[in-house]
């Protein structure tokens, strides 16, 4: 006997796909999961998935909460709060962008990194080059960037235990000169 939960997750991925005319394996690359899981997915005889990792990287690339998935289960380990984060979802709404339509931008094989970095549970880039495509994507100007990395370069350099105020002056010296580097790389 089928049981409506199941029903019901599965079908919202199903519509999912099908509204957005979006392949399986196009899907099962972003949440980074097999052809065949999808398909076990969508497959209202089988039980849906219950991975926490899973259900957070299908509802963000769908748009939604993992809430909304009656088989989720409230990881204990909470995500730590980024005002980046914050930021660069605001960038993709106010560029009227799903998410959906945001990954497709990027190449396959780093849509699963971004969709992992869109719900909490990998930090954004320090890399900047690699930070300046997401950038373009979302047509930030340089000065935009700059201070994107800027915060998430204070935000790593505090994860890592370093006071920003008894090194203040290192930080501004640093800060200057990769300004400097920055703009020589127009």
């Amino acid at each position: 006997m089928k049981n409506d939960t199941n029903i019901k997750s599965s079908k919202m991925v199903s519509a999912f796909l099908e509204k957005n005319n979006l392949h399986k394996k196009e899907f099962a690359q972003m949440i980074g999961v097999t052809l065949s899981y999808v398909y076990n997915l969508i497959d209202d005889n089988i039980p849906f998935s219950t991975r926490s990792i899973t259900l957070e990287r299908i509802a963000t690339v769908m748009d939604i909460n993992p809430e909304d998935f009656i088989e989720y289960q409230i990881p204990s380990d909470a995500v730590a709060f980024s005002e980046n984060l914050l930021l660069l979802k605001d960038l993709i709404k106010h560029n009227k962008l799903s998410t959906l339509d945001f990954l497709k931008i990027f190449e396959r094989k780093k849509r699963l990194e971004l969709v992992d970095i869109l719900r909490g549970a990998k930090p954004i880039q320090i890399d900047f080059l690699e930070l300046k495509k997401i950038a373009d994507t979302l047509n930030m100007n340089d000065n935009e960037l700059f201070l994107l990395w800027k915060s998430r370069m204070i935000e790593y350099l505090k994860e890592g235990g370093f006071n920003i105020e008894k090194n203040k002056k290192l930080i501004e010296a640093m800060f200057k000169c990769a300004s400097n580097a920055v703009s020589s790389l127009d």
